[in-house]
């Protein structure tokens, strides 16, 4: 194995603050990482990143996906996330017909709605833009679309909030995340019991009255913990996604001015501006498997059963990938290589159309809304999340 000093904590301060430079060490000093506190291996490299997300015969999803789960030893909740082929191969073709493109395009008037409610409500001198606007608007459209009624679906975005955060130097989950996860448990669990005696024109209803190829190509319906599950999963992922996008969005703009002009002069750049910002700074910094077997990867031989970091965040600024990878350029060639930002291969994200979607809608609206602005860097507060990246608050003041 390489010797290093490079240090890879992701329950540390520094990883919190900013791991990019960590990253890059990672890449040339480390490929394959192994971390003898925790007994993990971390993988950093583009091609290494996007080839285990596709193999899943050696990098399993079935033990967990976080390392505190994986190190528990104990089997993970019935949901598409936690699956391999061939139940997961059966649940996502029955999943993924709610994010058509024909489905996610319906959600344009929902978005441009929501995205305008929040706007029209701030106020330009003291704008955060996170918890005024990124924060609450995500949530609204996916709980909206599941069928949560209004009066709770901000509290679905707490609950997640409250499940993710971690202190410095904490691997499991906070007591207070324990019971935010039983609470959203319940509470989707109790929300399929209703929409089975009175079924709406939602997706839990839509769950309930389909059927899923099982083992041996038995037919049958979900039962409600699946249900329950994947709306659990859903609420969450598709809250969490792009509320740290548009924040992060903010912050990147204001450090690269030039950038937010071209988007001034060109609204058709927006879309490009999005996989930039996924790419640059997304919010997902990475995914953890278990092995199945041993492989073997630049000399280093990871035994089977142990936690694997493959960190789609590095693979993203990887210089073998991307030219100038560490620059902000949203003219970049989106043909050099894959954006892993929301994953690849089986797992890849389910509702990655409907995030680009929901996110391009804000930036158009924020270009009209504070065309130039400046953040309060001094008021600013990065979270401290389970294997998600972004900003807590971010205060900006819209110029004249």
């Amino acid at each position: 194995m390489v010797t290093t000093s490079v240090e890879f904590d992701p329950f540390s301060e520094q990883f919190y603050a900013y791991p990019y430079e960590i990253y890059r060490r990672m890449r040339e000093e480390a490929p394959v990482y192994y971390n003898a506190e925790h007994d993990f291996y971390a993988l950093t490299r583009h091609e290494d990143v996007a080839a285990a997300f596709k193999d899943h015969g050696t990098y399993t999803s079935t033990r967990g996906v976080d390392l505190g789960m994986i190190k528990s030893g104990e089997p993970p909740q019935k949901s598409i996330i936690f699956m391999d082929p061939p139940d997961h191969r059966h649940m996502r073709s029955l999943l993924s017909r709610a994010f058509t493109p024909r489905a996610v395009q319906s959600q344009r008037d929902t978005v441009v709605e929501l995205v305008r409610k929040y706007l029209s409500a701030a106020d330009p001198a003291r704008f955060d833009v996170v918890r005024d606007f990124s924060a609450p608007f995500p949530v609204e459209v996916i709980t909206r679309m599941a069928g949560v009624p209004e009066e709770f679906r901000q509290q679905v975005r707490v609950w997640m909030d409250v499940s993710l955060h971690r202190e410095p130097g904490q691997m499991e989950m906070t007591e207070a995340g324990m019971r935010a996860i039983d609470a959203e448990s319940a509470f989707y669990y109790e929300l399929v019991q209703k929409r089975r005696a009175e079924p709406r024109d939602d997706m839990i209803s839509t769950l309930i009255a389909a059927e899923i190829e099982r083992e041996y190509g038995e037919m049958s319906s979900l039962d409600d913990e699946e249900i329950a599950g994947f709306a659990t999963l859903l609420g969450g992922a598709g809250a969490e996604t792009v509320t740290k996008l548009v924040g992060t969005a903010a912050a990147v703009f204001a450090r690269n001015p030039d950038q937010w002009q071209k988007l001034l002069d060109d609204r058709g750049k927006v879309p490009q501006a999005v996989e930039e910002l996924l790419r640059y700074e997304g919010p997902v910094q990475y995914n953890v498997r278990c092995t199945l077997k041993e492989v073997t990867l630049h000399g280093v031989t990871i035994p089977a059963g142990k936690p694997v970091f493959l960190i789609g965040a590095s693979a993203n600024r990887d210089s073998d990938a991307f030219t100038d990878a560490d620059t902000f350029d949203i003219d970049r060639d989106r043909s050099e290589a894959l954006n892993v930002a929301l994953g690849y291969g089986i797992h890849s994200c389910l509702g990655a159309a409907l995030a680009r979607l929901e996110t391009a809608i804000a930036l158009e609206h924020l270009l009209d809304f504070m065309p130039r602005y400046e953040v309060d860097w001094d008021g600013c507060e990065r979270v401290t999340m389970q294997n998600v990246a972004g900003w807590s608050k971010l205060p900006v003041r819209v110029l004249p």
